[in-house]
C-alpha cells in the first residue's frame, strides 16, 4: 500500500506541474495577444501551432528560472534594504522573464522590457494561483505545498510517534488591541473568527498593564519574565549617558540581557519554539524580524535575513509588492479624506508614513504570518508573534477609527488563515490570541495647548522657548523597525537619533515622551534628583508643571517623605506621600491599581527626576499623548491599560475564581503555565540561562540570549 501511495502522490505531482505549465502557457498566449510589445513570433512569421509550441518553452522556462534561479537572486540581494529587495522584485521578475523568452529556440521571442514587467507578473501570480488551487483540492498535496514555509532544519526536530506527541501553543499578539476595542470589533461583526471562537472553544480575559503601558516593557515582561527598571518607551540613563529606546536594536538586546539576568531563565520561548516579528527573542532558536538580533553585525544575523523565505517565492513577491503600494495609496487617500471632512482630532500622516504603514501592514503581516504557518506545519512547540498592523494605523487615525476597524478585519482574516493551517499540522495547535496594551484616544498636548511638554518644561526652568514648537517624535513599535527597513540600517543608529542616544551632558533638562508619559531628567546631577533639590535649582518649575491642565500628576522623590505625587488642588499644588497611597486623591481617576503601578515604577533604579503623566478624562477616554499621535498608549489612563487574553477552553483560567492578570510579569507566569498544561509537565522554568558563548556571564558586554538563529526557508515553487 505504501508503494501504491507513493506512485499516486509522484503521479498526482506530475499532473500538477503539467496543468500549471498548460495554463502559464495559455496565459502567456493571451498576454501576446494583448500587449503590443510582446511576441512570440519572429518577424518572418510562423505558423499558430509554433506560437503555441514557443508559448510553451518560454512558460515552461520561466517556470524553471523562477523555481531555481530566483531564490538565488534573492539571496544575493539579502545586503540591501529589505524593502528595496520588495521594489526590485519587478525587475527581478521580468529580467528572469526576458531570459526564458531568450532560451526560446529561434529567437521567437521579444518584449520590450516594461512589457516584461508586466507579463512576469501576471505570470507569477496566474502559476500560483493555480497551483494552489489545484492543491487545496489535496488534503496532502496542499499540506506539502503550505510545508515549504517550515524550516530547513525541521530534520533536527524529530517528533514522537503519532499519538504520542502532546499540544503545541501558538500566541499571537495584537499589538495595541485593548479589550474595548476587541469586544466592540466582535460586537461590529467585524471578526467573525474571533466571534466565533467566544461562542466555540475560548475565554476572554481583561489584564491589566503596568504603568508603562508599551510593547518594550509588556513584550520584555511577557517573554523574558521580567520588565523591572523599564520605566517608559524611551528613557534617560544617567550612569550611561545613554537614552534607552525600546524599539532600537542595541536597547533591546541590552533589555533582554538585563530580564535573563534577573530571572536566571532563557525565556518563555527557550524549547524548541519560535519567536516571529518580535522585539525580543523571548529564547527561541528559530527568529524571524527580531528587533534584538539585529543588534549582532554580520549577514546572516540581519533581521532582513527573516524576509528571504517569503521573498524567495516570486508569486509571493510579486502579491506583497503590489499591495505594499496598494496601502500606501490608501494611506494617502484615507488622511486627505480626513482632512476634507475637518475630522479632529488629527496628526499629519505625510512624509514616509504612507509606506511605514504599508510596511506595517502588508510586508510584516505576511512575512510574519508565513513564518508561524511554517512553524505550526513544522511542529514546533512554542510560537510568538507580533502583528503590528493595528498599531501603527491607531496611532495615527484613531483607536476608533474607520481605518482602524479595516485593519482588524484583515487581521481577523489572518487568523482565520492561520487556524486553518494548524489543520494541516503534525500535531494539534491551541491558538492564544492576546493584545501587549490598548490605546486611548485624544488630541496631542501641543494641539490642545500649543505648546510640547519640553517647551513647558523649559518655561518652567526660566529657560528660553521656541516659538516654532518642534514635533515630538512617534514612538509607534512599527516606526523604527519600517525606518531600518527603508534604510538599510538595523545595526547602527541613523542621522539624529544617533545623537539622541548619548546627549551632551548639561545643564539643560532632557525631556522624553512615551505616549502620554513624559520623563524629565537633569543629566549633569548624578542620581535621581529630589523634589527639593530640583526646587532650590528651578523653583517654578515643579509648580509649573503640576499645575497645568493638561498633567494628572507627577512622580518625584522627596528627602523628607520618600517619594511624593505632585498634583493639582483647590489652592495649588496637593502633595501625597506614595507610602501612604490609596488609589483615592489624584489617582482615583486613574482606575484600581494605579497606586501600586506607581509604587512599582518609583522603585526602579532608571526612574526619571520627574515622571509625568497626562490629564485622563474618564467620561470621554481622553488623554493628551506628548508625541504627535492621536491614539495613544504608554502612560495610565483609559483603554491603553487594559489589553486581553482569548484563550482556549482546554486551558486552565488565567487566574483560578475568574480574576485578571496585574502586570506582563503575571501574564508570563499564565503563559508558561500554559505551555507546561500542553506539555503535561508540572508548572516551572523551562531552560535556566547558561554561561555559554550565546548566554555571557554578567558583565561581559554586548549580549545576552541567541540573537541569531535559522529564519523561514527558502521556498521553491
Amino acid at each position: 500500500m505504501g508503494e501504491g501511495w507513493r506512485w499516486r502522490s509522484a503521479g498526482g505531482a506530475l499532473l500538477r506541474v503539467v496543468v500549471v505549465w498548460a495554463v502559464s502557457t495559455l496565459t502567456l498566449l493571451a498576454l501576446a495577444g494583448i500587449l503590443p510589445d510582446f511576441q512570440l513570433r519572429s518577424d518572418n512569421g510562423e505558423s499558430i501551432t509554433w506560437t503555441a509550441v514557443a508559448a510553451a518553452w518560454g512558460a515552461g522556462a520561466f517556470g524553471l528560472l523562477s523555481a531555481l534561479v530566483w531564490p538565488l537572486v534573492v539571496r544575493a540581494f539579502l545586503l540591501v534594504p529589505a524593502l528595496v529587495l520588495g521594489l526590485l522584485v519587478f525587475f527581478l521578475n521580468g529580467s528572469l522573464l526576458l531570459l526564458a523568452l531568450r532560451l526560446i529556440p529561434d529567437g521567437s521571442g521579444a518584449a520590450a522590457p516594461e512589457t516584461a514587467v508586466v507579463v512576469a507578473a501576471v505570470m507569477s501570480a496566474v502559476a500560483s494561483a493555480t497551483s494552489t488551487a489545484l492543491a487545496v483540492r489535496d488534503d496532502n498535496a496542499y499540506r506539502r505545498r503550505l510545508s515549504r514555509l517550515a524550516t530547513r532544519r525541521r530534520g533536527r526536530h524529530a517528533q514522537p510517534a503519532d499519538g504520542e506527541t502532546p499540544p503545541a501553543t501558538v500566541f499571537l499578539q495584537l499589538d495595541g488591541v485593548g479589550h474595548a476595542v476587541l469586544v466592540q470589533a466582535v460586537k461590529d461583526g467585524l471578526m467573525p473568527t474571533v466571534a466565533r471562537w467566544l461562542e466555540t472553544s475560548h475565554r476572554l480575559t481583561r489584564w491589566h498593564t503596568d504603568w508603562s503601558s508599551q510593547t518594550g516593557a509588556s513584550q520584555l515582561g511577557i517573554l523574558h519574565g521580567s520588565n523591572h527598571d523599564v520605566p517608559a518607551f524611551r528613557w534617560y540613563e544617567k550612569d550611561t549617558g545613554r537614552i534607552m529606546v525600546s524599539n532600537r536594536p542595541a536597547s533591546a538586546v541590552e533589555l533582554q540581557r538585563r530580564a535573563a539576568r534577573r530571572t536566571g531563565d532563557a525565556g518563555l520561548l527557550s524549547l524548541d519554539g519560535a519567536s516571529r516579528g518580535n522585539l525580543f527573542t523571548g529564547g527561541a532558536e528559530q527568529l524571524a524580524l527580531v528587533l534584538s538580533a539585529a543588534a549582532r553585525r554580520g549577514r546572516a544575523n540581519r533581521s532582513r535575513a527573516g524576509y528571504f523565505a517569503y521573498f524567495s517565492d516570486p508569486a509571493n513577491a510579486v502579491r506583497t509588492a503590489v499591495s505594499f503600494v496598494a496601502e500606501a495609496g490608501r494611506e494617502i487617500g484615507q488622511s486627505v479624506r480626513s482632512r476634507v471632512r475637518g475630522d479632529r482630532p488629527r496628526t499629519r500622516r505625510g512624509g514616509l508614513y504612507p509606506f511605514i504603514r504599508a510596511f506595517a501592514t502588508v510586508v510584516e503581516r505576511d512575512v510574519v504570518v508565513a513564518a508561524v504557518m511554517g512553524d505550526m506545519l513544522a511542529g514546533r512547540t512554542s510560537v510568538y508573534a507580533d502583528l503590528v498592523a493595528y498599531d501603527e494605523v491607531a496611532h495615527h487615525s484613531g483607536p476608533h477609527s474607520r481605518d482602524a476597524a479595516k485593519v482588524l478585519q484583515r487581521i481577523d482574516r489572518a487568523v482565520a488563515l492561520m487556524a486553518k493551517v494548524a489543520e494541516h499540522a503534525p500535531r494539534t495547535y491551541r491558538i492564544v490570541l492576546l493584545s501587549d496594551h490598548g490605546q486611548s484616544p485624544g488630541e496631542t498636548f501641543q494641539d490642545a495647548y500649543g505648546l510640547t511638554l519640553k517647551d513647558l518644561v523649559r518655561a518652567g526652568c526660566g529657560l528660553p522657548v521656541s516659538r516654532r514648537a518642534g514635533r515630538t517624535k512617534s514612538g509607534a513599535e512599527a516606526r523604527d523597525a519600517a525606518r531600518h527597513a527603508l534604510l538599510g540600517a538595523l545595526h547602527r543608529p541613523m542621522g539624529d537619533d544617533a545623537a539622541e542616544e548619548r546627549p551632551s551632558p548639561g545643564p539643560e533638562p532632557i525631556v522624553l515622551a512615551s505616549g502620554n508619559l513624559g520623563l524629565i531628567s537633569f543629566p549633569d546631577l548624578p542620581g535621581r534628583l529630589s523634589r527639593e533639590e530640583i526646587d532650590r535649582r528651578h523653583p517654578a518649575l515643579l509648580h509649573t508643571l503640576a499645575g497645568h491642565p493638561g498633567i494628572g500628576f507627577l512622580l518625584v522623590r522627596s528627602e523628607r517623605h520618600g517619594s511624593v505625587l505632585l498634583a493639582r488642588g483647590g489652592d495649588g499644588t496637593v502633595e501625597i506621600p506614595l507610602a501612604g497611597l490609596d488609589g483615592s486623591g489624584p489617582l482615583a481617576v486613574f482606575g484600581p491599581g494605579a497606586a501600586d503601578a506607581v509604587r512599582r515604577t518609583d522603585s526602579f533604579p532608571h526612574a526619571a527626576d520627574i515622571m509625568v503623566n497626562s490629564m485622563y478624562d474618564p467620561d470621554t477616554g481622553r488623554v493628551h499623548a506628548f508625541e504627535a499621535q492621536i491614539g495613544s498608549h504608554g502612560g495610565l489612563g483609559g483603554e491603553q491599560s487594559h489589553a486581553f487574553l482569548l484563550s482556549p477552553l482546554e486551558l486552565s483560567e488565567p487566574v483560578p475564581g475568574g480574576g485578571e492578570p496585574v502586570g506582563a510579569e503575571q501574564v508570563h507566569t499564565v503563559l508558561r503555565r500554559w505551555l507546561d498544561e500542553c506539555r503535561g509537565e508540572p508548572f516551572g522554568p523551562q531552560v535556566p540561562l547558561r554561561q555559554t558563548e550565546d548566554h555571557p556571564p554578567p558583565g561581559r558586554p554586548e549580549a545576552a540570549l541567541p540573537v541569531a538563529g535559522h529564519d523561514l526557508p527558502e521556498q521553491k515553487d
